[in-house]
């Protein structure tokens, strides 16, 4: 009885860990090719720039962001790298937050631009007025964590 007990225990565990490795591998081998530097360049110039940096208070080992984000009244472009994640969401927020907690506050006056789907780069084309807004959040909308986030103003 003993013995099947810890097989079972050792079985769950296991399964347990791919579960969540696979949660964790499926977005990168999912992921589109990023977009190139030129591809990047090409979305136009910047009226505004924020940084993602990975000290921030709601990052951690599996939630982070590093690069630049380039704004435009076309487009939001980043070149950096994201954790890997899956369901990511580009948000633009009226203030900076640096946490979970933070972001759910605005959540609801933030304005979500689109689906972030790769993780070395993106482009995302959009139509908001970067005047009402003065941040740039990645957020995981699936699991509800905070990944990065930059102000722009």
């Amino acid at each position: 009885m003993k013995k099947v007990l810890v097989l079972a225990a050792t079985h769950l565990a296991a399964a347990g860990l791919g579960f969540a490795a696979g949660i964790y591998v499926l977005p990168i081998l999912i992921a589109p090719p990023a977009p190139t530097a030129a591809e990047v360049k090409a979305a136009g110039a910047a009226e505004f720039s924020a940084q993602f940096r990975r000290d921030l208070k709601g990052s951690d080992l599996l939630h982070w962001g590093e690069g630049t984000v380039s704004l435009n009244r076309r487009s939001i472009a980043f070149q950096g790298k994201l954790a890997p994640g899956p369901d990511y969401k580009l948000y633009l927020a009226p203030e900076f937050v640096d946490t979970k907690e933070g972001f759910l506050r605005i959540k609801n006056r933030s304005q979500r631009i689109g689906d972030v789907r790769t993780f070395e780069s993106f482009v995302l084309a959009h139509s908001a007025d970067l005047g009402k807004y003065d941040t740039v959040v990645v957020w995981c909308e699936t699991f509800s964590m905070f990944i990065s986030a930059g102000k722009y103003r």
